[in-house]
């Protein structure tokens, strides 16, 4: 049976996340989309700053570096710095020197930010010890996907940046994105690959690496539940979903729901207690 889902407005008037001390904003589809802020999204988040929350940014993107997003967002108006950033390319890059290895392939566009975050490793197409699998864009191709699907098949091990599949419309268009090469190399060499973006609880581990706040004071807002959502519950933080960039109605009906459903990301000053805007 379908759920009916209460508006924001009452939601918000019967719940609030009492203990919350920190936040983590999912970027495109929350605070803008298509290149489109959404209304009060830097009023939302100075707010939340002058009221002691702390503040991070949590993002899918294997094509930005952490210092290139927080760039970005500056130049959105933003307050942000680097350290407060956590994208895929960039947590996939900090899994990967913990394991020290010997050698790696990063399939990731090499005209990208991202690709800064791998200087450090010793990259090797031929006979890796890891295959890193990202947004490879252009360079996907029938010899790229073959040599990949060769490495795998003699022994190298496989690490996805995240495992969003088919439809990724934040640029006006409908594209394939990683997880869908992922899951093909998967299927064909046999090899099963450790996801490391959203909704594995690593990335939301490291976010949080450094607050001082335990995952049960955050509360994670983006507009997807397979990732956004789901993340935070394998992390154990709480979750808010808002109805705008590839939120869909149907997801609602689904088991997992967040903690809140909001309108836009204007509503979670009244989360936070009715945080006053600067």
């Amino acid at each position: 049976m379908t759920r009916e889902v209460p508006s924001s407005a009452t939601m918000l008037a019967e719940a609030t996340p009492g203990g919350a001390k920190g936040f983590l904003f999912d970027l495109d589809g929350v605070l803008e989309y298509r290149g489109r802020m959404f209304p009060g999204a830097v009023e939302t988040l100075q707010a939340l700053r002058a009221g002691g929350f702390v503040v991070r940014f949590l993002t899918n993107s294997t094509l930005r570096s952490r210092r290139s997003c927080a760039e970005y967002l500056q130049r959105r108006g933003f307050a942000a710095e680097p350290g407060e950033v956590i994208t895929a390319s960039y947590a996939t890059a900090r899994y990967l020197r913990a394991l020290h290895p010997r050698s790696c392939w990063v399939l990731l566009d090499p005209e990208c930010d991202g690709i800064e975050e791998f200087k450090d490793c010793v990259q090797d197409e031929k006979s890796p010890e890891y295959l890193v699998v990202g947004n490879y864009r252009d360079h996907f191709d029938l010899a790229s996907l073959n040599r990949a699907l060769r490495v795998l098949r003699n022994g190298a091990k496989f690490i996805a940046m995240h495992r969003e599949e088919l439809v990724d419309t934040s640029m006006d268009e409908i594209e394939l994105t990683v997880g869908s090469w992922v899951q093909m190399l998967e299927r064909a060499s046999g090899v099963s690959a450790v996801c490391i973006g959203k909704p594995s609880p690593y990335v939301f581990e490291l976010a949080l690496d450094g607050t001082g706040l335990r995952p049960g004071e955050v509360v994670m807002v983006g507009d997807r539940l397979s990732t956004d959502v789901a993340g935070a519950r394998n992390a154990g933080l709480r979750a808010a979903l808002v109805r705008t960039g590839e939120f869909d109605e149907r997801d609602l009906a689904a088991e997992l729901q967040p903690d809140w459903v909001l309108d836009s990301v204007a509503d979670v000053l009244r989360l936070a207690g009715g945080c006053p805007l600067v």
